[in-house]
């Protein structure tokens, strides 16, 4: 077949495929267009799905008459003019693509109304054909109503799902730019339904109202506010507890610049932050906003603009990784809810609100902030404003990445913090603030019973004790465990290509206070040990490591952070050995100093609460 030129309107359809897969891609360039034409409500009606209807409208700047051929013309948009436009786009659109693949794959009308004009203007297009402009009533603003979706394209359609699955696709894109933009109000209705109602909301506290309006108050109750920069890149929001984790990704949103996107390495380095407090197979649950220059990301990257390329990746990555760790951190007795009891919370309880942090010491790690939102989402105004400084490069990143702290307590002793001897504690109501309380007893050798001015604290004493040692291991780990030389060598048996895996990792085990080497293809012989094992179990805790060893995505800190954490599970203590109350009080006391001591290292919570007024619930009391 010889080589030739395709017909424009073929041209449309291949490009459609590219921009529109389902009704919510339909919605999602229409919406953003009504966003940059500085729209301060809009409106989204569908029916079947989307696929019999799709109307949008808005009360933005509007089109003038001349300009609506040229808005269904490809590659025709007022925003971008040059390439240098292109490499530092402000903007939500800018391809010109969206409404003539979308005019081509449907029956579209298209109406609109600047200011100056003395009526508005329509044209109408079906696939290729396109009408003449005429006369039209409607205020300022623009309406694009967008009919029989795929029509003309039968193999498209048949991959259209069910009309409650695109219904539930229209809802969750809706939503997300509802939570991009707080200062502008959105409706959605499916047929006579209103779906979402979110009115525009103005103010510092913007965006708590809109995510109230969009995702509910329990996603709020749940959720700790942070903020961090480093140079011109900001990044702030609301991380969901590691308690509020769900079953899916369906809870994540990321935005980069007042843009809605899905982007796999933000996800990714989110996730990491979350690795320390995650219950395996669960996801976290959060609203992050990215601020940096847009001449540090490339958002034409994909013709749908969901995902992005940094100019450096990497850093990105870590800086997010670091800014959700360190964030987490607090998620300890005192300074954020713990699980809560809820099957017998009385109606209209409500979870308190984290606890305020205070500013740190001079030299200390950043405090957090609550977050400030203006019309294009959060905003940190030192790094926007320094970014904007002339004869600055605006990608100073790097150095500043290099004195972010990682979290972790100043070096404690490894000793375990049962072991203290100090006298028994005596519980007094009205001096004990503590957040743990004063240890009563023992429940099953396992759980301890505390008491607290606001009512009764269940403290799970493996878990909570192994959180303290992983965070105090993690602390020495940098400058290496304490250890003790054997006289006789310690054998144990591994599979060859554990050993061999092993073996290439072995100055992370060095680090950590031990010393071997191979006797044979499937033996390793142990000279010297970190001081906190006993030689009858450092054998099992060997294999157990050496079994995970190199299936971590982030190689080299997860590889030891999986050393650390079997090492601290394994000399924690465990069910069924019986403390008394001075174990008790110092291991409570030391959860209480401890990052993270909400979870234990496998994610699972380390205490409940029950208040006084809940257990006057379970018995009735007060009826």
């Amino acid at each position: 077949m010889p080589i030739r030129l395709l017909p424009e309107a073929l041209i449309d359809q291949i490009a459609a495929g590219e921009v529109i897969e389902r009704p919510a891609s339909v919605i999602k360039e229409l919406v953003e267009n009504s966003l940059d034409a500085g729209a301060r409500r809009i409106e989204v009606d569908i029916e079947q799905g989307g696929i019999g209807l799709i109307r949008v409208r808005d009360d933005g700047c509007g089109l003038a008459a001349e300009d609506l051929v040229l808005a269904l013309t490809r590659h025709a948009t007022s925003k971008i003019a040059s390439l240098e436009d292109l490499e530092a786009v402000n903007t939500l659109g800018f391809r010109g693509e969206a409404l003539p693949s979308i005019a081509s794959v449907s029956r579209l009308k298209l109406v609109s109304r600047t200011a100056q004009a003395a009526h508005a203007s329509e044209l109408t297009a079906e696939g290729a054909s396109r009408s003449e402009v005429r006369p039209a009533a409607q205020p300022q603003g623009t309406t694009v109503e967008v009919r029989d979706l795929f029509f003309n394209v039968p193999a498209r359609r048949k991959f259209v799902r069910t009309e409650a699955t695109e219904s539930s696709h229209v809802a969750r894109l809706v939503e997300r730019l509802a939570l991009s933009r707080p200062d502008v109000s959105f409706r959605l209705r499916n047929g006579a339904r209103v779906v979402l109602d979110a009115r525009a909301v103005e103010g510092e506290t913007q965006g708590e109202a809109r995510i109230r309006a969009v995702l509910g108050d329990d996603f709020m109750e749940q959720a700790l506010p942070f903020e961090h920069s480093a140079g011109p890149v900001w990044v702030g929001g609301w991380l969901g507890l590691p308690t509020a984790a769900r079953a899916t990704q369906d809870g994540q949103f990321w935005f980069i610049n007042g843009r809605s996107v899905r982007d796999k390495q933000l996800m990714s380095a989110a996730r990491l932050g979350y690795r320390d407090v995650l219950f395996h197979g669960r996801h976290p649950a959060y609203v992050l906003h990215l601020q940096l220059p847009p001449e540090l990301v490339d958002v034409n990257a994909h013709p749908s603009k969901l995902e992005v390329r940094f100019r450096d990746q990497r850093q990105i990555h870590d800086f997010i990784f670091r800014a959700v760790t360190w964030a987490l951190g607090d998620t300890r007795p005192g300074a954020a809810p713990p699980m809560p009891v809820g099957l017998v919370a009385p109606a209209g309880a409500r979870t308190p609100a984290p606890a305020p942090v205070a500013a740190p010491e001079p030299g200390g790690a950043p405090a957090h902030a609550p977050v400030r939102e203006t019309a294009r989402g959060p905003v940190h105004a030192p790094a926007r404003e320094a970014a904007r400084e002339p004869g600055r490069d605006p990608w100073q990143l790097a150095a500043v990445l290099e004195s972010m702290p990682v979290p972790g307590e100043p070096a404690l002793a490894a000793a375990p913090a049962v072991r203290s001897p100090q006298a028994a504690p005596v519980y007094a109501p009205e001096a004990d603030s503590r957040p743990l309380g004063t240890p009563l007893a023992q429940i099953r050798n396992t759980y301890i019973l505390a008491q607290t001015a606001d009512g009764v604290v269940l403290v799970d004493m493996h878990a909570g004790h192994e959180r303290v040692l992983y965070e105090q291991l993690k602390a020495q780990y940098a400058d290496g465990l304490p250890s003790q030389q054997l006289l006789e060598p310690v054998v144990v048996e591994l599979p060859a290509h554990q050993l061999e895996a092993l073996l290439e990792n072995q100055a992370e085990w060095e680090r950590a206070g031990f010393e071997m080497d191979a006797l044979g293809p499937t033996r390793l012989a142990l000279r010297r040990i970190p001081a906190l094992l006993s030689n009858t179990t450092i054998a099992d805790i060997v294999r157990s490591v050496a079994a995970g060893e190199g299936e971590a995505e982030h190689h080299i800190e997860d590889a030891s952070d999986r050393f650390l954490a079997t090492l601290a599970c394994r000399t924690s203590v465990h069910a069924r050995r019986r403390l008394t109350l001075a174990e008790m009080d110092a291991l409570l006391r030391q959860m209480e100093r401890t990052d993270r001591a909400n979870q234990c290292n496998h994610g699972r919570p380390t205490w409940v609460a029950l208040s006084w007024k809940e257990l006057d619930h379970l018995f009735l009391r007060g009826r």
